[in-house]
């Protein structure tokens, strides 16, 4: 039996071979439940409150939506209205393009995208900069080979959208721009 924080390993199951069909159902299924549409989804409102926006789904922060206020607060984290940009003392930052246009993973191996989910590196790229808070790459670290390959087949069937996501501003710059 394994307890809350000991996690699996690759050997501890054994997974059948899924159809592509299969992989990206098991892809969408591993992407709701481990809430990628939290932060890498734009969102309307609509009676129940923000829910992810269907036409933008996973193409990160809008590239045409207004940075959000850089008032930093001690020991306070804000994020934006839409839930794709986030401001504390790591600066702000912006959730990534996760769909497979050329401005999100488009051009992405699955090496990369397990570089970025195992290591924490920008765009899967050995000694690119580290992936910024909110993500928790840390904690999808864990994901197997197998439940990687199934978010990897799901991105990549998702409908191509186009937007740059800006870059992220570092704390200096954001004191400086006051």
């Amino acid at each position: 039996m394994i307890s809350c924080g000991q996690g699996s390993t690759e050997t501890d199951q054994t997974i059948p071979e899924l159809s592509q069909e299969e992989l990206i159902k098991r892809g969408m299924y591993l992407t709701t439940i481990g809430a990628c549409h939290d932060c890498h989804s734009p969102k309307i409102m609509t009676p129940l409150g923000p829910e992810p926006d269907p036409a933008r789904l996973l193409s990160g922060h809008p590239m045409d939506e207004k940075i959000p206020s850089t008032n930093i607060q001690k020991d306070w984290i804000l994020f934006s209205a839409n839930l794709t940009a986030f401001v504390g003392p790591w600066g702000v930052s912006y959730s990534a393009n996760l769909t497979p246009d050329d401005t999100g993973i488009g051009n992405w191996s699955f090496e990369q995208f397990k570089t970025a989910i195992r290591k924490g590196k920008y765009k899967g790229l050995e000694g690119s900069r580290d992936l910024l808070p909110p993500m928790p790459w840390q904690m999808y670290r864990n994901f197997t080979d197998d439940d990687l390959k199934a978010v990897f087949a799901y991105l990549k069937s998702l409908k191509p959208i186009h937007n740059l996501v800006p870059a992220p501003i570092a704390p200096n710059d954001m004191l400086a721009s006051k």
